[in-house]
């Protein structure tokens, strides 16, 4: 049975009614049009699907949206803003870490959450926080790269 949730996406209010048990990414995805979320494995084991709920990068494939009332989601079509790219994405841009593109989103909004946490983690916390998220280009170290870049450049500034 389909419930009204209320949330807010990349800043916005949105008010839809839904079925409490469906995922995040799908209703990002198909209701929502927001195809930046990508589905990769659907048991959030790749990453590809990361978004920022409450500044923390969760998994939309594994979320419910019950778990979403009245909370604040953020996707990678939310970090640019007035047309400038967040610093994030202009690093990955700079360092070349975006080979095919399917993971970059999830990527990116991965090392968002570390980066809203942890402004200026050190490489190996970099490391190991993004473990999580696989890229089949093998564009990892180019992405920690854009990532020690993006923080240096933010100097503490989740903006």
């Amino acid at each position: 049975m389909k419930e009204t949730l209320r949330f807010k996406l990349n800043g916005k209010p949105v008010s839809l009614q839904v079925d409490p048990d469906r995922t995040l990414l799908w209703v990002l995805r198909y209701d929502l049009k927001l195809t930046g979320p990508k589905y990769g494995c659907g048991e959030a084991l790749c990453g590809a699907c990361t978004v920022v709920l409450d500044r923390q990068a969760v998994r939309s494939c594994s979320v419910q949206m019950r778990d979403v009332a009245g909370k604040e989601v953020t996707t990678i079509e939310g970090l640019e803003q007035n047309g400038q790219l967040h610093p994030l994405q202009e690093a990955f841009v700079k360092h070349d870490a975006l080979q095919c593109g399917y993971c970059t989103p999830g990527m990116i909004m991965n090392a968002y959450g570390l980066l809203l946490n942890n402004p200026q983690p050190t490489r190996s916390q970099i490391i190991e926080h993004m473990e999580g998220n696989l890229c089949r280009c093998g564009a990892h170290m180019l992405i920690v790269e854009a990532i020690e870049t993006a923080a240096k450049h933010m100097g503490g500034r989740t903006q």
